[in-house]
């Protein structure tokens, strides 16, 4: 998705830029890429498209909305 590849360029440019002093914990921008890279890691819309494809090609029944 977009903003997945947007959210881990911009983290990755900042530390570039910043160099290993970015990711002290003066700074504390380590928190931002950490957060973008979890949202990355657990995005909904993913796995929404993985149990469609399920649901299409094996019959399985997706899980309830809250399990997404």
């Amino acid at each position: 998705m977009l903003t997945d590849r947007a959210a881990n360029e911009v983290a990755a440019a900042v530390f570039e830029v910043g160099g290993t002093r970015s990711a002290s914990v003066v700074t504390d921008l380590d928190h931002f890429w950490r957060n973008a890279r979890t949202h990355t890691l657990h995005d909904p819309a993913r796995w929404k498209y993985q149990h469609i494809g399920r649901a299409l090609l094996q019959g399985t029944a997706p899980p309830l909305h809250g399990v997404i």
